[in-house]
């Protein structure tokens, strides 16, 4: 069957004249100003399959397919049609054109069908200027998408084999590792958006997460993604970055996890050189010094330290993020450095008379904590 075979029957059904033209999508948006747009499917794509104009006391045009700047457009002169059919002719067009009949393929199974059609979709709300935050009913009717779900986010630093091979090869070691109920979405050629259950976060014994238990749920996360990261490192990818969310609702959170789960990426790596598991809820300062100008952070450092360079010899750096990591404990950051007490209050004392903070103190803490960020970011920029 051609491509417009199906008209004939159409216009038989309808008794109605049907032409199918080709237009300029100019020739559309100039088309848009002089009617009304009464039905849209994808309010993230204006030129989206289905959409549909009316012209008064004329004809009623529909989108039914797009190639580059041109557009296949469906006219029928009719004005006698009921909106209920309009509204149908645009919704076959759309589920017909967007999601047509996958060919047989017998090198992609049905699992990475669908993730391909979520991250079609999925990716053309991240480039979009106002992205759609829920998934359309075609892609969630059925599915577990309406149950909370694990999110994180995976990027490679080396190029693997084909695609094909890459997504098998991925799911194998993920359903191996986390579960068989994992959910793999490819974005780009060396990032992934994987979909874990929540069963991750119970015991051995099958219990439901308790949120009263002396492990939280972000500790619980963050050794989760540990385990991950070490087999992915180990097993398949080599060097690789990994980053994981709280529980999310994928039907609903999607695209906005999607988002943060990039941002916490590309925070860890400017600010923590060396740091491959990244922790949305550890970095809320990080996110917020990065929007600081440069030359701002530049000019604070100047006006703030009196010798910036004490800051980045190693063993006062050693001891600073050791002492940060362990809420300022001044024993507890002696043990893990292995040097004694006093060892320790010589250093902070040096600090305190080389650049006038004390870290013992609250005030003083918070701010060393500051500049040695900004300090690694702008020398290294």
């Amino acid at each position: 069957m051609s491509k417009t075979d199906w008209l004939m029957p159409l216009q038989h059904i309808l008794n109605s004249p049907i032409q199918l033209k080709t237009r300029t999508v100019q020739e559309w948006e100039t088309f848009v100003q002089e009617a009304d747009v009464k039905w849209q499917p994808d309010k993230s794509e204006a030129l989206a399959p289905g959409t549909r104009i009316e012209k008064a006391e004329s004809s009623t045009w529909f989108i039914a397919g797009r190639q580059k700047q041109e557009l296949s457009v469906l006219e029928i002169a009719d004005t006698s049609l009921t909106t209920k059919e309009k509204d149908l002719i645009s919704w076959t067009l759309y589920m017909t054109v967007r999601n047509p009949p996958a060919k047989p393929n017998a090198n992609i199974s049905d699992s990475e069908r669908f993730a391909e059609r979520l991250s079609e979709w999925l990716q053309q709300q991240l480039d979009s200027d106002e992205p759609a935050y829920s998934l359309p009913d075609h892609l969630t009717v059925g599915s577990r998408l309406y149950y909370d779900m694990i999110p994180f986010l995976l990027i490679t630093e080396q190029t693997t084999t084909t695609k094909a091979a890459a997504y098998t090869e991925l799911e194998k070691l993920l359903k191996s590792f986390l579960s068989e109920d994992i959910l793999l979405i490819p974005l780009k050629s060396q990032e992934w958006l994987i979909w874990g259950p929540m069963a991750l976060l119970r015991d051995e014994d099958a219990e439901p997460y308790d949120a009263t238990e002396e492990e939280s749920m972000e500790d619980s996360l963050a050794s989760i993604t540990s385990g991950l990261h070490e087999m992915l490192a180990s097993e398949w990818l080599g060097e690789c970055h990994l980053a994981v969310g709280l529980p999310v609702t994928p039907s609903k959170g999607m695209v906005e996890v999607t988002m943060l789960l990039r941002e916490t990426i590309n925070l860890g790596r400017k600010f923590h050189v060396g740091t491959n598991i990244h922790l949305p809820w550890m970095l809320q300062l990080e996110r917020l010094l990065n929007t600081i100008p440069e030359s701002y952070r530049a000019k604070y450092l100047e006006q703030s330290l009196k010798r910036a360079d004490l800051f980045v010899e190693p063993e006062m750096l050693a001891t600073l993020e050791t002492f940060f990591s362990l809420d300022c404990n001044v024993s507890e950051t002696a043990k893990r450095l292995y040097i004694h007490r006093n060892t320790l209050l010589y250093r902070l004392d040096k600090l305190k008379q080389e650049t006038g903070l004390d870290v013992r103190q609250f005030r003083d803490a918070v701010l060393v904590k500051i500049i040695l960020l900004l300090y690694k970011v702008t020398k290294r920029n």
